[in-house]
């Protein structure tokens, strides 16, 4: 895995309506990301946060803050542009998951064939009619397929910004009827908790793997805290439970970087006034750790 790590902060709750989560990248800062990297000899270059404007709520038809939501994931893809292009490994830190939005528009350009694997209880695939909520944080892998509005669907001037064949959701236990559809419709391979019940992660990791190394040059890890238990990630806006476990999520990620196949990442939804002593942005960074390559021996 790359060694060079641009850590990018986007401290936005605009995609949302639950406040708090604005403060997830200093969360997991104070919870010492860099210190963690650097014992892992990673070269670690901070960034600094992506500015968002301050807005009172917006309403767009059904989207809320669809200007303001723009705006901030169009100069987040400038940035992570810049960071893959110049040879580093980006790695984003929310903020709500509307910020994939941008993540993926400023990495997918460099790839021909860019893989996604969606680590989060929700599929993050709402079409904007079929929306329960108008949330965006609800509908970023919906807008990175090319499906949505079109100032979303085109921020980095380029849509679609990954294929469904390419994406894979693991940790998935709540979707609403209208993601339902979408994943059928276009095929998008799932695991849910039931299939990581049942083949156990170890299981589910390897599916994963060798699904995407076969067909991807690239492969971007979004991880949405919310995708574990809230028992041991308690500061998330949507917790859900009977969620991954804090050791399968280790699992994963201690396979993912033995199958050095990560290319970017983001972890997002970490909401310190929700949480308990800062427990879910230390979960985060222990996570990062392992997708770093972190064992203990």
């Amino acid at each position: 895995m790359n060694k060079n790590i641009s850590i990018i902060g986007v401290p936005m709750d605009l995609g949302q309506t639950r406040r708090g989560v604005d403060m997830g990248p200093s969360a997991i800062r104070y919870a010492d990301i860099i210190a963690r990297l650097e014992h892992l000899n990673m070269n670690v270059e901070d960034l600094g946060d992506i500015q968002i404007e301050r807005v009172i709520e917006e309403q767009t038809g059904k989207l809320r803050n669809l200007r303001a939501v723009t705006f901030a994931t169009t100069r987040l893809s400038q940035v992570v542009d810049s960071v893959v292009e110049k040879g580093h490994f980006p790695l984003v830190l929310g903020g709500d998951h509307s910020i994939a939005i941008g993540t993926l528009a400023g990495v997918s350009k460099h790839y021909e064939n860019l893989g996604v694997i969606w680590f989060d209880a929700h599929g993050d695939l709402n079409p904007v009619e079929k929306s329960p909520t108008g949330n965006i944080h609800g509908m970023p892998l919906a807008v990175s397929l090319g499906i949505g509005h079109p100032d979303l669907t085109r921020v980095g001037d380029y849509s679609p910004k990954v294929k469904p064949e390419n994406v894979i959701i693991i940790g998935a236990r709540d979707l609403d009827p209208g993601e339902r559809d979408l994943i059928k419709e276009h095929s998008i391979k799932v695991y849910t908790m039931h299939e990581i019940d049942r083949l156990g992660m170890a299981g589910v990791m390897e599916d994963a793997i060798h699904y995407l190394k076969g067909q991807t040059d690239g492969v971007h890890l979004s991880l949405d805290l919310d995708a574990l238990d809230p028992h041991d990630a308690p500061g998330v806006g949507t917790p859900v439970l009977g969620g991954i476990t804090y050791r399968e999520s280790h699992l994963a990620m201690e396979m993912l970087a033995e199958a050095e196949i990560i290319s970017s990442a983001e972890f997002v939804e970490v909401n310190p006034i929700l949480d308990e002593k800062n427990k879910t942005a230390k979960v985060a960074v222990a996570l990062i750790g392992s997708l770093f390559g972190e064992k203990l021996l």
